[in-house]
């Protein structure tokens, strides 16, 4: 991850680290251009883990009634410093005045050396330029979450077990620690026992189960049919979503 700005102690003094983004600038333009829509990974959501680079693409729609030439490289901006920039952007006709134009940018956990507190809701601040010379600048044009990774896990026993009787299901919920590399207990998150039967595509919410502080997940549940098991987290600004493998209980 690239830093906006990094504030280090010298001689008993502030320093700002020479190597700050370019300090922020107010909405402007020129003319009738105009951004319309903001897109950064199909659904705006942003997730890594710990070791696989990942793309992000972002895609922002513009409007000018003689229609759109081009984008500058789009910024990124995040919470405690947090910024990435993109190639330069290619743009898409899609009709006389409007286009799309996007590009991308290569996160890497291992050598972007990001950090846990600038998980969360992050920005998009674009420049793009008409044909007739109109142009328009916007910070915070959209946003979107950039995510830590999130995994979960889910057992269910005894197995098989009697109609009627109680099923044990245990679990862990854990999120991507992109300072240390590691995955870590994500405790006192909200997260839902999911059934589904034998022969069904879809997944039930039974009870919604606390973890405790370390991320730990217990519960118990009525065995009903045979059917699998699972934990369901539906994530949050700063954690991805995750649903753990549904685990099978033969009921008799």
């Amino acid at each position: 991850m690239r830093i906006r700005a990094s504030v280090a102690v010298m001689s008993g003094a502030l320093a700002l680290s020479a190597l700050a983004a370019p300090a922020a600038q107010a909405d402007g333009g020129s003319g009738d251009t105009e951004i319309t829509k903001v897109v950064v990974d199909g659904d705006n959501k942003v997730t890594i883990g710990v070791s696989e680079p990942v793309t992000v693409k972002v895609s922002v729609t513009a409007t000018d009634n003689s229609g759109i030439a081009g984008a500058e490289p789009f910024s990124l901006a995040g919470p405690d410093f947090g910024y990435e920039s993109t190639g330069k952007p290619s743009c898409t006709k899609v009709n006389a005045t409007t286009a799309t134009c996007s590009a991308s940018v290569k996160i890497a956990p291992k050598v972007d050396y990001l950090g846990n507190k600038s998980a969360g809701t992050w920005y998009v601040d674009a420049m793009v330029d008409a044909k007739d010379g109109d142009y328009v600048w916007q910070e915070k044009a959209g946003s979107f979450w950039f995510q830590r990774a999130a995994k979960l896990t889910a057992n269910a026993s005894p197995e098989p077990v009697k109609k009627g009787k109680a099923v044990t299901v245990t679990g862990a919920l854990t999120r991507a620690d992109w300072e240390s590399l590691k995955y870590g207990g994500y405790g006192s998150q909200s997260v839902k026992l999911q059934f589904r039967k034998k022969d069904s595509s879809s997944y039930t919410t039974l009870k919604t189960v606390k973890a405790d502080s370390k991320g730990n997940l217990k519960t118990t549940t009525t065995a009903t049919a045979d059917g699998y098991y699972r934990f369901s987290f539906a994530g949050n600004s700063s954690t991805g979503s995750v649903s753990a493998a549904g685990d099978f209980v033969d009921v008799k």
